[in-house]
């Protein structure tokens, strides 16, 4: 394997890392030297690919950020309805994995009320989401205005969901992707009966 497969490797485990080490005690209570050891490598080598704990959050946060959007794209032309579904897939998956993954995100946003490059990534995504939305009713809306209105609404939906199925043992990840899909539809029903003959 070539230097900079095996940089990139090295890299990714870091990030699992990391990622373990944020979901078993918080991000505030992990260490480089806990991160390097989840790794299976020293501090001293783990500094030879970030700087710090910090830099590893920062570049990891960045690489799930593109992640969401490519595969947010990659839906981009589907009809309203299957759009919907592939939203509501994408971030309420249903399995055990995604309560962590949203454990992992909540740490993160936590991370990013006092950190600029992380609020600065956060704020990126989030417009991201919104326009992406908002294209999503433009269809049904009468004007740009209701639009993005619609698409604030349906932003502010899926976060307040997806906080809620971690902190709340009544409302599972499947649940609130199943409240998310139908509060969707009902938004953009016309532009999702269109689409379905």
């Amino acid at each position: 394997m070539h230097q900079a497969g095996r940089a990139g490797e090295r890299r990714r485990a870091i990030f699992k890392a990391l990622h373990a080490c944020v979901i078993e005690q918080g991000y505030s209570k992990t260490t480089l030297a806990d991160v390097a050891r989840t790794a299976d490598m020293s501090p001293s080598h783990l500094l030879y690919y970030f700087p710090g704990l910090d830099s590893i959050l920062q570049h990891y946060f960045s690489y799930i950020i593109e992640r969401i959007i490519l595969r947010m794209g990659s839906f981009r032309h589907e009809p309203a309805d299957r759009k919907i579904d592939l939203l509501a897939e994408l971030f309420f998956g249903g399995s055990s994995e995604d309560k962590s993954e949203i454990g992992f995100m909540l740490e993160c946003f936590g991370v990013a009320v006092h950190d600029k490059e992380l609020q600065r990534e956060k704020i990126g995504v989030d417009q991201f989401c919104k326009t992406y939305l908002q294209e999503l009713f433009e269809p049904t809306a009468s004007n740009k205005i209701e639009a993005r209105n619609s698409a604030e609404v349906a932003y502010a939906l899926l976060v307040g969901l997806r906080t809620a199925s971690y902190f709340d043992e009544s409302l599972s990840p499947k649940r609130a992707r199943s409240v998310f899909r139908e509060e969707m539809l009902a938004r953009a029903r016309p532009a999702a009966s269109e689409a379905t003959p």
